[in-house]
């Protein structure tokens, strides 16, 4: 998918960036969201890896 000359050494760079719906597009097609969660171009999904315990919700 990346025609850039030389071509990316890595997936850092981004082609399309949807801030207001929490994901990006990565030049080699991978699809990164805000929750740290990925869709690979192999279509593998990488689990979000937060640095934070998940917090249970209060029950009210």
């Amino acid at each position: 998918m990346c025609d850039h000359r030389p071509v990316c050494t890595g997936p850092e760079h981004v082609v399309a960036a949807h801030p207001e719906q929490g994901w990006s597009l990565r030049c080699d097609g991978g699809i990164v969201f805000d929750d740290t969660g990925e869709l690979l171009p192999d279509g593998r999904a990488v689990s979000p890896h937060r640095s934070y315990p998940a917090q249970p919700l209060a029950a009210a």
